[in-house]
Parts: structure tokens; sequence; C-alpha cells
């Protein structure tokens, strides 16, 4: 028995949301007394075995190049095939866009259980019941997995990373990838950004900017912070903004410790991507705009006289 953590990566660096996932997935491996191990499908830049300092002793590696883009189908498969050779009851992932496509395909290739968007570890008092999130993250359901195998996906900044220090030792895995059905022929990548799902500061627009033109007052806000940026749907829509940074029910769902919404009445659809953020804090000068009754922070007042203010008074906390 053990626990088996997939480590995602992109662009030959392991992701955030995976530094989650294999400090979760080492609690588990904890709370039920067995052994926690890695597993990286890929080569990546970064040092393989450090990893170890988030509570794994074992990174089995399957070091070809095939796997370094994602094809769901022979992501799952190899994942399946690395649940078999190494005796894994519990499978982790992150609930990414990785963890999505895959984690289903996994669960049925192992007739496991699976429990997509956890947000705590499991109760194993009476059985393995792990609390996710449902209803786009307006209520929580306790799901008792039964089976054998089970297979948990993480919500992404729901579990703190936590580094514990030691190292693992790297197990080369001898897994041949399955014959892909999907040909990628070209990838188009946003550069220079922090990556919206990544992001600890999110900062988004809404119409209430009026115009593309008006967009630098929260790109300084942006910058100041480290923070990606964000829009509504409406933004996108009317192509103020490009589509990847659009969140909300219908673009990305995103959970950030911080999450500064300006300009954005607050519509429902919005609120179900950006209500896993651990504060909220809303700018618009309309004081009946529903944002408000979600906020953790609200400002009524003008956003083209709050966010410069807001933004020089940052500069000057942070000496710049």
């Amino acid at each position: 028995m053990s626990v088996l953590i997939l480590i995602d990566h992109a662009d030959g660096h392991v992701k955030k949301a995976s530094l989650e996932a294999l400090t979760y997935g080492a609690a588990v491996a904890k709370q039920l007394g067995v052994s926690a191990a890695g597993l990286l499908l890929g080569t990546v830049q970064d040092d393989v075995a450090a990893l170890g300092q988030y509570g794994v002793s074992t990174i089995h590696q399957v070091a070809n190049e095939a796997f370094n883009s994602l094809d769901a189908q022979v992501y799952a498969k190899a994942v399946a095939e690395a649940v078999q050779s190494t005796g894994a009851t519990v499978v982790v992932v992150s609930h990414n866009q990785t963890g999505k496509a895959i984690a289903p395909r996994i669960s049925a290739a192992l007739k496991a259980g699976l429990v997509a968007g956890a947000v705590a570890l499991p109760d194993i008092s009476n059985g393995f019941v792990v609390k996710k999130a449902v209803f786009s993250g307006k209520a929580f359901a306790n799901v008792n997995v039964t089976s054998a195998i089970k297979v948990v996906s993480l919500n992404p900044n729901s579990f703190k990373v936590e580094a514990i220090g030691g190292t693992a030792t790297v197990s080369a895995l001898a897994i041949t990838p399955a014959a892909a059905r999907v040909k990628v022929t070209a990838v188009n990548k946003v550069s220079g950004e922090v990556p919206l799902t990544e992001a600890e500061v999110v900062v988004s627009g809404g119409r209430g900017l009026k115009g593309p033109e008006n967009w630098g007052i929260v790109e300084d806000l942006a910058h100041v912070l480290h923070a990606a940026l964000a829009c509504s749907r409406p933004v996108a829509d009317s192509h103020w903004r490009p589509h990847h940074e659009h969140v909300g029910q219908t673009g990305f769902q995103v959970a950030p410790n911080l999450y500064i919404a300006i300009g954005i009445s607050g519509a429902i659809q919005h609120l179900a991507g950006v209500n896993r953020s651990k504060v909220m804090v809303v700018i618009n000068k309309d004081p009946e705009a529903p944002f408000f009754k979600a906020a953790d922070y609200g400002i009524v007042g003008d956003a083209f006289e709050v966010v410069p203010q807001l933004t020089a008074e940052i500069k000057k906390l942070k000496g710049l």
C-alpha cells in the first residue's frame, strides 16, 4: 500500500499545484501509515530529488520526452500502469486542467472511486471520506470512497505547501507511452505573464473600466503586486482583453490568496469562477453592486480615482 502523487509540469518546470499535491499526498500517507511517492512522466529542468522536501520518499520517473506534452489518453494509461506496478492504493492529482482531463480516465481504467475537487484531508475514522467543493464552490459534499483504489484530485490553493526538508530517491520506471491518437502541430503560449491558474494574486477588470484604453491602471496595480491579470466575460467578448484572461463559470476558475475586482458587478456566473479566493476585494462606484455581498473588503468609489491611489500607496510601502 502507498500513495502515488502525479507531478504535473510545463515548460520544463514543476507546477506549483503539484507541490500542493505532493504535500497533500504525503499527509494522506501519514494518516494511513503508508509511504508516499511521486510520479513524474517526462523530463524537467528542476532538481527532481529535491521534491522529497515535500514529504515523499521516492520519485518514480518515466524519463521519456513523449510525456512532455499532455495527451490525456496517453497520460492516463501511463498513470494506471504506474499504479499497478507500484501497488499504490491512493492516487493524488491536482484538480487543474491536466487533472480534470486524466483523473476520470484513471478512475475508469482502475475501477477506482474518484473525488474531484477535494479541499481537505480525508476523514479515515469511518472509511475514507473526502470533503469536496460542489455547485461551483457554493457548498461542500463529503464523499466516502469504498473502492480498493482511490483517486483524489486536489483543488488548487486549497492545501498549503509545506517543505519539511530532505530529498527523495529517484527511481526509473519503465513505461512505454501508448500510441497517441492526437497529433499536436503547434502550441501557442502566452509568455511573460503570471499564469492565472498558478497566481497567488489576481487583479481583474470589468466593463466599469469603459474601454481597453483604460486598462493601464489595472496593469499598473497588477505589476506592483506581481499579480496575474484577469477580466470578466463581457470584457473578453468585447475583445477588450484576450480570452485567456477570462475568469468565471465559462472561463478559468481561480483560487488565489487575493482577488481584486475592479469595475465588475459580480454576476453569479463570474462569482462561480472566483469564489474560492481566500480574500476578495471589490472596487466599484455602485454601492448596490452584487459583488459587495461576496466581498471580504469593498471600496465604493470611482476606479479611475481609487486604483491609481491604491497603486501609489503600495509602491510607497514597497519602497518603489
